[in-house]
C-alpha cells in the first residue's frame, strides 16, 4: 500500500479536489494526543504562528479546500521540505481536532522544549524590564490559552510552572491563545525555596495575587523585574506561598461580583505593570 504522506501535493492557486483522509483501523481518526513530544494544533492563528516562528516543528498538515489560496506560503514550504499535507473534508477536520473550532486547518507539530529556570534566566536582557507569570495551580485549558494570549500581548518573558505541575499546552489552549503560545516560553521551576532564591538573585520581586487582603494593585509601585504568582481557579492562591512573596496585591472592584476569574485577573495585572513601564 502506498504511503499517503510520501509525496505531498504541490500547491496551486487553483484548489484541487478535496481528498478524504486515508481510512484507519476501526474507522476512527488519529487521536489528538501524538505522544509527549507532539501536539495537534488547530485554528488559523495558532498554526500560522507556528509556521512563522518554528516551521521545522511541523510534521503533518490537514486543511480545507477553501484555505489553499490563503495558505500558499505554508504549502510551498511543505513541498520544499517534504512535509506531507492533505486537503480534507470538514467532517474529517472536526474529527482530527475533536472540535468544530478548527477554522479549516489542523497540524501535527513538535512541542517547543520546556526551559529550565537557569536556561530561561540566562537569555533574559539585563538592561530592560522583565515580567513573568508563576502559575500555581492553573489547569483549565481555556484559561491557560487566555493567559497566554494576554501574556504575549503585554510582552511577558515566560510562564513559570512548579516542578509538580501537570499543566501543558493543548490544542484547545493554543487556539484560544491565538498565536500567543509561540511567543511565550514555558519554564519548569525547581523546588520552591530554590526557585525563589534564584529569581531574587536575578533581581526579581515576587508579587502574590490575592482575591482579597492584598495591597491595592493600582496604588502599588511594581519592580522593573517582576514575577506575578497566580493562584488556581476556584481555590485561589495558597496562603503559605503568598506569605513568602515580597508583595501581596489585590485588584479592587465594585463588589458586584466576588472576583475575576484567573484569566481576566491576569490581563488586569499585566496591563498595570505594562502601564508603569
Amino acid at each position: 500500500m502506498n504511503d499517503p504522506w510520501k509525496n505531498a501535493r504541490r500547491p496551486s492557486s487553483r484548489p484541487p479536489r478535496a481528498t478524504p483522509l486515508p481510512p484507519r483501523e476501526g474507522g476512527t481518526p488519529p487521536p489528538p494526543g501524538r505522544g509527549n513530544d507532539e501536539l495537534r494544533l488547530y485554528g488559523w492563528n495558532a498554526v500560522q504562528a507556528l509556521f512563522e516562528r518554528r516551521p521545522q516543528a511541523l510534521r503533518k498538515l490537514y486543511l480545507a479546500e477553501a484555505l489553499i489560496p490563503r495558505l500558499q506560503p505554508l504549502l510551498k514550504w511543505c513541498v520544499a521540505n517534504r512535509v506531507g499535507y492533505r486537503v480534507v473534508e470538514e467532517g474529517d477536520l472536526n474529527k482530527l481536532a475533536a472540535t468544530t473550532h478548527h477554522e479549516g486547518v489542523v497540524a501535527d507539530v513538535l512541542r517547543a522544549p520546556m526551559l529550565s529556570l537557569a536556561e530561561w534566566m540566562a537569555d533574559l536582557p539585563s538592561d530592560k524590564p522583565v515580567l513573568a507569570l508563576w502559575l500555581d495551580g492553573v489547569g483549565n485549558p481555556h484559561n491557560f490559552g487566555a493567559i497566554l494570549r494576554s501574556a504575549a500581548h503585554f510582552g511577558v518573558a515566560g510562564l513559570l510552572l512548579p516542578p509538580d505541575s501537570t499543566l501543558a499546552l493543548s490544542g484547545a489552549a493554543a487556539r484560544v491563545a491565538e498565536g500567543g503560545a509561540e511567543a511565550v516560553p514555558l519554564v519548569r521551576l525547581p523546588a520552591l525555596p530554590q526557585a525563589m532564591d534564584e529569581l531574587r538573585a536575578g533581581g526579581f520581586g515576587l508579587a502574590a495575587t490575592l482575591v482579597e487582603g492584598g495591597d491595592n494593585l493600582f496604588k502599588a509601585t511594581l519592580p522593573e523585574r517582576l514575577v506575578y504568582v497566580m493562584g488556581a481557579e476556584g481555590e485561589g492562591m495558597d496562603r503559605a506561598l503568598a506569605q513568602t512573596c515580597d508583595l501581596q496585591v489585590s485588584i479592587p472592584g465594585s463588589g458586584a461580583v466576588e472576583s475575576l476569574n484567573v484569566a481576566s485577573a491576569t490581563a488586569v495585572l499585566l496591563s498595570h505593570w505594562y502601564a508603569q513601564r
